[in-house]
This record gives structure tokens, C-alpha cells and sequence, in this order.
């Protein structure tokens, strides 16, 4: 006869009740202003946790804790938390909640009060991003982060659930534009979910997607990120044109345009939205010779 041990209790999140009585607490109402929507459902927290494969070693950003839910479940999860946070109300209180609720890994967490779209350095440097972005600067928040961090390695975002399917978005589809290019520069990402409304407070009005990336080298190329990024955004500004006519104020003209699309091997008459981040590259490097 052989026994097995039982699983192990998962360790209490906070709900409903201890969000509202935090909040309570320090006089705080989710603003819209900051995208404040937070988490009351320790079930859904355990679910962002597991789908972002955190390794027990990692040290994990998280942008955004507000009143904790995420951070304790990532504490539990990870090495180190290092969480960024503009309000200073909710930066000031979060270290007391976690050694309220996870007193033995109080010390495991650094919290920075700065706007996640300036930060430039941390404490540590992190290897994952996991964090439930404000809608309103999701996807520049994980641009910025991965522009300059890149000790970042992997992640996993929860945003407005729209915006999840422009970030994964592939060449040809409906949704793809600069958040899907732009993203891919750095990332593989993927649609690793969605998540209803009634898990937040203040239930906000349309589903959150979550949404996992991993880094990846960006494409080959002699042309700087920003040289890169500047083709893209004017081949989206005007998106329904062909490339040719699209790209024409960046060129200095559509003839010029259609010489540096030739070069790099694009149909000057295609349009933006169905080329990939690797063709941005090589018609960002095709104008290089000449302005050189």
C-alpha cells in the first residue's frame, strides 16, 4: 500500500472583500485616468501566474500592483518582484500589504514608484514582465520595457482584449498594424487567453486578453531600430494606401519609395499591412546607401 502526500493549500489571494477594505484603508477609488481596474479573484490570479511559466529563480517585473493582487501571487512564484507604480498612495501601501499577507517574503519584493514609460533603470534587472496593464498605455508600456530592458526574456500582459489581437497579429490580418510589427521586432507574441469583466474592480466594460511573449533576436539588418520603426509608422499612417504612396514623405518621393521598396524586394504596390517586420527591415536598409 502506498500513500501520496496531498497537494499543498494554495496560499491566500486577495478577494473581493480585502481589495474594497484596502482601498478603503489609504482612501483610494480606481481612477480612470490610470486604467485602474484590479483584481478580486485570487482564481484568476493563479491563472495569470501558471500561464506565464515564472521560473522559481526569476526575478519578475510587474508594472502597475496597485493593491497587491498580482504581486503576492508572482512572490509566491518568483525570486524577486520588482514592481513599478505611479501612484504614490498604492506604492507607499504595498509593502505592508505583502508583509501583512506573505510576511516571509516581505523581503523579496522592491517596489518603484515611477511611471512604467520612464523608467530606465531598476534594482535588479528582471527576466520576465508579468504584469495587468492600463489599457489606455498597454502597448507602449511593453515597448518601452523591452526597448530597455533586455534582460527581459519572457512575459506575459494582460490588456484590453482588442488590443491583445492587433499585439499578435500576423501580416494579412485585419487587426495587424504598428503594435503587431512593432512588437514582433523584439518578441514572438501569442494569445494566451482571455479574461471575463466581473473579476475586476470597477468591472471595466469589454474583455482583457492575455497576451505571452517571448524575445527573439530582431532582424538582420544595418538599419537601427529607429530607422526600422519610422518606415513602419508612416507605411500604418496612411494605411490603406499602397507602399509606394504610403512611403513616399519618408523616401522624399514615390519614385524614391519605389526604388528602396525594389531594393528590398517588397511589390511597391502592396500595402503596409501585409509585409512582415523583417520586409520593414530591409526597406529601412534599401535607403541607406543613398543618404549615406
Amino acid at each position: 500500500m502506498t500513500s501520496t502526500d496531498p497537494s499543498p493549500t494554495p496560499l491566500p489571494l486577495l478577494g473581493a472583500t480585502e481589495i474594497r477594505r484596502l482601498a478603503e484603508e489609504i482612501g483610494v477609488r480606481p481612477t480612470k485616468t490610470l486604467g485602474q481596474n484590479f483584481v478580486i479573484d485570487g482564481n484568476t490570479i493563479r491563472r495569470i501566474v501558471a500561464a506565464a511559466n515564472v521560473d522559481p529563480g526569476e526575478t519578475v517585473l510587474e508594472v502597475g500592483p496597485g493593491l497587491g493582487s498580482l504581486t503576492l501571487g508572482l512572490l509566491d512564484a518568483a525570486a524577486r518582484v520588482v514592481a513599478v507604480e505611479i501612484d504614490p498612495v498604492l506604492a507607499a501601501k504595498l509593502p505592508s500589504t505583502v508583509a501583512a499577507f506573505r510576511p516571509e517574503l516581505a523581503g523579496n519584493l522592491d517596489v518603484v514608484l515611477s511611471d512604467a514609460m520612464r523608467v530606465t533603470e531598476l534594482p535588479a534587472e528582471p527576466t520576465a514582465l508579468v504584469a495587468n496593464l492600463p489599457y489606455n498605455v498597454a502597448v507602449p508600456v511593453v515597448l518601452h520595457l523591452l526597448e530597455h530592458f533586455p534582460s527581459l526574456k519572457h512575459g506575459l500582459v494582460m490588456v484590453q482584449d482588442e488590443v491583445a489581437d492587433r499585439m499578435v497579429a500576423g501580416p494579412g490580418s485585419k487587426t495587424y498594424g504598428v503594435p503587431s510589427v512593432k512588437g514582433a521586432w523584439y518578441s514572438q507574441m501569442r494569445k494566451a487567453g482571455v479574461i471575463g469583466m466581473n473579476v475586476f474592480w470597477p468591472a471595466p466594460k469589454i474583455s482583457s486578453g492575455l497576451v505571452g511573449f517571448v524575445r527573439h533576436e530582431p532582424p538582420v539588418t544595418r538599419a537601427s531600430r529607429e530607422q526600422v520603426f519610422a518606415v513602419i509608422d508612416a507605411a500604418f499612417a496612411q494605411r490603406r494606401k499602397t507602399l509606394r504612396a504610403a512611403l513616399a514623405g519618408w523616401a522624399g518621393g514615390a519614385a524614391e519609395a519605389e526604388k528602396y521598396l525594389r531594393e528590398a524586394g517588397v511589390d511597391p504596390s502592396a500595402r503596409g499591412e501585409v509585409i512582415d517586420v523583417a520586409a520593414y527591415a530591409r526597406i529601412a536598409e534599401a535607403k541607406l546607401p543613398f543618404t549615406a
